[in-house]
């Protein structure tokens, strides 16, 4: 990815971009040895950052920031005439890169979630790819980062051989994480949200028709209602208000730079 890719999106920078164009920025990475940092948003996603400009100037420094949700994609589309066809949707993504690893011969290290998730998660995965190599898998803390704490998760991820770490935090835990590990490390980094759960089979994932729509967060709320009406309730018709905002010109919208600083704090 690059600045000709990225586009403004209520003040984020969301990259035009495609599914293999993505995978191929990872592999890239991975064989340079190089930090990257991905993350695919939703409309909740990219509401985190409209909501806190620090975390928004987060976002705006990552690498690759793919349109995970229909909606980004037509906000590409509507606002910067994008012609993307299709969505990048964060698990799917998770699929086409673990697929070029385990094609190459690049290992990857899965951060975060639980025990019983990750326990489910590595055999679905050798599953789908029987020749993957999974250096190590470290379940979330949930909680902050104690001192000198994130120099040794480091170099546990480094001295695994991982060449990329997935990292499943839930967002926007997932984005700081990424974002305050990227110097420490040589790879790349993706948060990849649901795609733990999904892959291993403990979310289930909507009919192809409704994430074809822009239905999916209506499938993941009647599946999670407790936990995620406020969510959906409130801030997609606060994305909805400030996209026509955005495009008649009564919002500028204007992007943060991109933050540079690594955080006090961030959940591990």
């Amino acid at each position: 990815m690059s600045a000709r890719t990225k586009r403004n999106v209520l003040g984020v920078l969301v990259d035009a971009t495609d599914y293999a164009t993505a995978t191929d920025a990872v592999v890239t990475a991975a064989h340079e040895r190089r930090p990257l940092a991905l993350t695919a948003l939703a409309v909740h996603g990219v509401m985190t950052g409209v909501l806190d400009p620090a975390h928004n100037a987060r976002l705006n420094s990552f690498d690759v920031v793919t349109p995970d949700g229909q909606p980004v994609r037509w906000a590409l589309n509507l606002l910067h005439h994008a012609g993307l066809s299709d969505r990048v949707y964060g698990p799917t993504l998770t699929l086409h890169v673990l697929s070029r690893f385990a094609d190459e011969g690049l290992p990857v290290y899965l951060y975060g979630s639980t025990e019983e998730t990750l326990a489910r998660l590595i055999p679905a995965l050798e599953r789908m790819f029987p020749a993957l190599k999974i250096a190590g898998v470290e379940p979330s803390k949930f909680r902050a980062v104690q001192p000198g704490e994130d120099a040794e998760i480091a170099d546990r991820i480094r001295s695994s051989g991982a060449r990329l770490v997935l990292v499943g935090l839930g967002c926007p835990r997932q984005e700081v994480f990424a974002y305050a590990m990227r110097p420490l490390l040589d790879m790349p980094l993706m948060a990849v949200g649901a795609a733990f759960d999904y892959h291993a089979g403990l979310l289930r994932q909507p009919p192809p028709w409704m994430q074809r729509v822009g239905l999916e967060w209506f499938w993941r709320l009647g599946l999670e209602p407790k936990r995620l009406w406020r969510r959906y309730v409130i801030l997609n018709p606060a994305y909805l208000s400030r996209l026509a905002a955005q495009k008649i010109g009564l919002w500028k919208a204007r992007p943060p730079a991109p933050a540079t600083e690594r955080p006090a704090t961030f959940s591990v």
